[in-house]
């Protein structure tokens, strides 16, 4: 595939699978090592920019950004890292649904690795099972801590709680700001771009007419 195609493909956010892309052996290697394979080539890419290695300011950045790669940034590659969802029988028999509304999230563009950030919202429709609220959060920082597509994201979240959950009766609504549109080719700062995915009961058109009007809510 030659450049030009390669391009375009990253400018049009196609994904082909709902699965981060990984390779088999994606975790043979401690945290440790890859901090310090990822420092070495980081160092060869500024050398390579013509920056001067030797100057106190820089010299440190190398380990800097392979520390922030492996421990902040792109943790959520690790599947160890998941977090436990605990869930509790639903004693109330609340059956209406529950929303999670402007969930922060920082992520990164996997064709430009620069960021894309905004907000998640996120419902569903108890069945037996209910799952504390905070976990909600921690399932989109979890799926946002890597190398993401937004369509690809949106969709492993709800995934995500469809499995946790054991009910299709679930909807994710994903709003970002993409910096390699606002910093980069077409330069426009203005643009945000909304994702969803719909499962079960919000495919009903009044289900999700009723879920549009509660997030609409202040």
């Amino acid at each position: 595939m030659d450049d030009i195609m390669l391009e375009i493909i990253g400018d049009d956010h196609e994904s082909s699978n709902v699965n981060t892309p990984m390779k088999k052996d994606a975790f043979e290697l401690s945290d440790d090592e890859k901090i310090g394979i990822i420092e070495s080539h980081f160092h060869q890419i500024m050398d390579t920019l013509g920056l001067d290695m030797n100057d106190d300011s820089l010299k440190g950045t190398p380990r800097r950004v392979a520390k922030m790669y492996v421990k902040e940034m792109f943790w959520g590659l690790n599947p160890a890292n998941k977090p436990i969802a605990s869930h509790f029988k639903n004693k109330f028999k609340y059956s209406e649904m529950l929303i999670e509304k402007d969930i922060n999230f920082y992520t990164n563009c996997e064709h430009h690795f620069v960021p894309f950030f905004g907000k998640a919202h996120v419902a569903y429709i108890p069945n037996g099972k209910v799952i504390g609220l905070s976990k909600l959060n921690r399932i989109v920082e979890y799926f946002a801590k890597r190398p993401q597509v937004q369509e690809r994201m949106t969709m492993q979240i709800a995934n995500e709680l469809k499995s946790i959950l054991g009910t299709e009766n679930v909807a994710v609504i994903i709003n970002a700001k993409h910096l390699c549109v606002a910093s980069r080719g077409i330069k426009d700062d203005s643009s945000h771009t909304t994702t969803s995915e719909y499962c079960g009961k919000f495919q009903e058109e009044n289900v999700k007419l009723e879920l549009h009007r509660l997030l609409a809510l202040s």
